[in-house]
């Protein structure tokens, strides 16, 4: 015989006072709750995104840890001592529910702090594994305890009713994600699986916190009323430890709006399952089609930041439709019929299903992995070669037959077990599709070397527009120029660049700008975007037309306005990866036609002299500081003068840190202002292996240059300085062509000739890590590079 439902507590001569105080102390305390684990996940993100932005680099996982346990504590504290407060039933049961949810995101947030995000397969699963463990964990608990009853009192009517109060919580939730099926992308097939696995085991967890959601007495709309907030403050908890990086912001302006939906769906059930199901199909939002990655602030917000917001602000406005929908019906006792509960849950299916092939981006995108392998190409001997066309086929020949050879097995593996790759020479690598499984099968090959991150970016709804320029072309050579004494040069030694090409890697480049059209290369193999597959060249986001625009542009803005150019897209959306950069540095090495093999179809008789590159690879983007090592090996050894920026790390030391930066055989350079000062932001050496960078500075504040649309505009960096150099090379080699090729030669004219610099009083190790040999000067290298004939 079932135990009938226990009696309200009777009131007595201090309820009078009770009441008001319990409500009170209740809301406080909710409210400290959420409000401290909010703030600690904005605050431990914030960092993130700073520590990013200034030095490339994700947040090490104790700090992670560290922001877990103490937000976790400073909420537990209140909480636990509510759950304890004597004859005050409903803050107790309220207390005991926000315990339960603290735990569990400390728990779920600790998680974050042992797997980096790049890592997301790993990341979701142990997840689950805790996400479930605590579920276990705490219905244990309850049955040692006491004997579980039915708290809520719930008649036969009641239990009838689970089955159509799942099917209304699956419906709200699927209600709750439809912006996100609008918005968002899925990563890989296996990553997609994980993230609906991640998502079932916090619905579990959630309804296991909220079984205990408030004591049986209170008429309906009590139960719904207060028991929403006690609801939402314990999915505010469950939501700050969901989702790596920003992803649990996401998962914060989903998953509390939804508290009263859950209270009504545990009264008209009887139990909390149906909480799970609402809970499950929300949280599988950001989990499955954010990207962790891409929260990041580097992308610039109106990329995938903007669309996770957008997407998370409207699955919030969804959620309170739902709650007031289920509120209203459900709170007043009225459940709908079992066929009306899975039409509804089948009608908001099929429209996701609409929502997600019409307005979406159906498919998989998930990140890929970069496998280096051991043995890289032998290049000695090339720079005896004195012809330059057979110097650069030579070094070609060498790095391709040196990568056929010896991927050879590795890629007869793959395409047996029907993996995804893409094989590369410069270096001796391949892009291969997978996850945590293909990681573990391919760190047991004895050619594998290392196995880096190849993150690639899911589709957003629409790109943000390239930068414009606003400004006219100057009449006259701007002060960046004379400075280094580029205007001399044209002047007084009639040298302007011609005869030469300089190779841009970068954004992109407006091929129509005034500045530039006529000193396109042209043919078929000097553009290439393998982003988005461009056929004549254009600029996704304005850097790459402003760098080249100081490099070779007319209008008095480019240090080498005779010279003439070919370009690559290598960065489209401001986060690339070891594949994307190396896609560049090969077409630079071995330019090839639009839908050529690059091992096969290359041209290296067609290669530029001087490739500038404002770029750098840094960790978030899957590099470490050897993964691009053999690439710039390789085109020194043909003969390719390579000219790359310092960063924009300063004015810390030791921040020339990210490829190809730190490397001997790149000229790094550094940005100064017009009074030949040091930028604050130019990166500093040594580098992590103890070099001595950067090797000269060149002017990098406010500098104008061509932008996007045929106007101009002023940046700032070390990717302005840059060009500055690369320009000066093309002169270099354009006055004197017995030095094309020469790289020590080269080199050592760009440092002997650099004029001073100031530099302030800091101790990175030498002054020539602020500033290396001083300013880059144009005139003095060219004529003394004449004089040395």
């Amino acid at each position: 015989m079932p135990e009938p439902p226990p009696e309200p507590p009777r009131p007595g001569p201090a309820d009078g006072w009770r009441r008001p105080v319990t409500i009170l102390l209740t809301v406080l305390v909710g409210l400290w709750v959420a409000g401290v684990l909010t703030t600690g996940q904005a605050a431990v993100w914030g960092a993130e995104q700073l520590r990013a932005m200034l030095v490339g680099r994700e947040l090490p996982g104790w700090a992670w840890l560290l922001g877990s346990a103490l937000s976790g504590l400073l909420a537990v504290v209140p909480a636990l001592l509510l759950a304890l407060v004597p004859r005050l039933p409903t803050a107790r049961a309220a207390g005991r529910v926000w315990t339960r949810a603290v735990v569990a995101a400390v728990a779920l947030g600790a998680v974050r702090g042992v797997v980096d995000v790049s890592r997301h397969e790993l990341y979701l699963v142990l997840l689950a594994l805790v996400a479930v463990a605590l579920a276990v964990l705490f219905r244990a608990v309850d049955r040692w305890v006491a004997t579980r009853r039915d708290r809520w009192g719930a008649t036969r009517r009641d239990r009838r009713a689970d089955g159509r109060a799942d099917a209304l919580g699956l419906a709200g939730g699927l209600a709750v994600t439809l912006p996100w099926l609008a918005m968002g992308a899925l990563g890989g097939a296996g990553e997609t699986v994980l993230a609906v696995a991640a998502a079932a085991a916090v619905g579990l967890l959630a309804a296991t916190v909220l079984d205990d959601l408030l004591p049986a007495h209170g008429s309906a709309w009590v139960r719904v009323g207060v028991g929403g907030l006690v609801a939402a403050v314990a999915l505010t908890a469950i939501a700050a430890g969901t989702g790596a990086s920003g992803v649990a912001l996401a998962e914060l302006l989903v998953l509390p709006p939804l508290g009263f939906a859950a209270a009504a769906l545990r009264a008209a059930a009887g139990r909390a399952r149906p909480v799970g199901w609402l809970v499950a199909a929300a949280t599988a939002g950001p989990l499955a089609l954010a990207d962790p990655q891409e929260t990041a602030l580097v992308l610039g917000f109106d990329d995938a930041p903007r669309w996770i917001l957008t997407a998370a602000v409207a699955s919030l406005a969804v959620g309170l439709l739902v709650d007031l929908g289920y509120a209203l019906s459900l709170g007043r006792g009225v459940v709908p019929r079992r066929w009306l509960a899975a039409a509804l849950a089948g009608v908001v299916t099929i429209a996701g299903v609409a929502v997600y092939t019409g307005a979406g981006r159906p498919g998989t995108y998930g990140d890929r992995l970069f496998v280096v392998l051991k043995r890289q190409a032998d290049l000695s001997g090339l720079d005896a070669i004195g012809n330059r066309d057979a110097r650069v086929r030579g070094t070609y020949r060498r790095l391709v037959d040196t990568a056929n050879s010896t991927q050879a097995p590795l890629r007869r593996e793959l395409r047996r077990l029907h993996i995804g790759y893409t094989p590369y020479y410069l270096v001796n690598a391949l892009e291969v599709d997978g996850g945590e499984v293909v990681r573990t099968w391919l760190s047991t090959r004895p050619e594998v070397e290392q196995i880096l991150d190849s993150p690639r970016l899911r589709p957003i709804p629409e790109l943000a527009p390239p930068m414009r320029g606003n400004q006219p072309a100057p009449p006259v050579p701007q002060w960046n120029l004379s400075m280094i004494g580029a205007d001399r040069v044209w002047r007084e030694l009639g040298v302007t660049g011609a005869g030469i090409v300089v190779g841009t890697s970068d954004s992109g480049v407006d091929g129509a700008h005034p500045a530039l059209a006529g000193r396109f290369r042209g043919g078929d193999d000097s553009w290439y975007d393998p982003w988005s597959h461009s056929r004549v060249p254009v600029d996704h986001g304005g850097h790459g037309t402003h760098t080249l625009g100081t490099a070779i542009g007319g209008g008095n803005v480019g240090v080498a306005p005779g010279a003439s150019w070919v370009g690559c897209v290598n960065l489209q959306r401001n986060l690339g990866s070891p594949g994307r950069y190396l896609d560049c540095l090969q077409f630079m090495l071995a330019p090839f036609p639009y839908g050529g093999d690059p091992l096969r179809d290359g041209r290296p008789e067609r290669a530029p002299h001087v490739l500038t590159n404002s770029w750098g690879c840094t960790q978030l983007e899957g590099c470490d500081l050897r993964s691009l090592r053999p690439a710039i090996n390789g085109l020194t050894a043909a003969g390719i003068f390579v000219v790359g920026a310092a960063g924009n790390s300063g004015p810390a030391c030791r921040t020339v840190v990210d490829p190809p930066a730190p490397y001997p055989e790149t000229l790094t350079v550094g940005a100064v202002d017009r009074h030949d000062r040091l930028a604050d932001f130019s990166s500093r050496g040594p580098t992590p292996d103890g070099r001595t960078k950067p090797d000269v500075v060149a002017p990098g504040v406010d500098i104008l240059s061509a932008l996007p649309g045929g106007g101009y505009g002023v940046e700032s960096g070390t990717s302005m300085a840059t060009p500055h150099v690369a320009g000066v090379v093309a002169l270099l080699w354009s006055a004197d062509p017995r030095l094309i090729g020469d790289i020590p030669r080269t080199r050592e004219l760009l440092r002997t000739t650099a004029g001073p610099a100031s530099a302030p009083a800091e101790n990175c190790g030498d002054r020539a890590d602020l500033i290396g040999t001083g300013l880059v000067d144009a005139f003095r290298a060219v004529e003394t590079g004449r004089g040395a004939r």
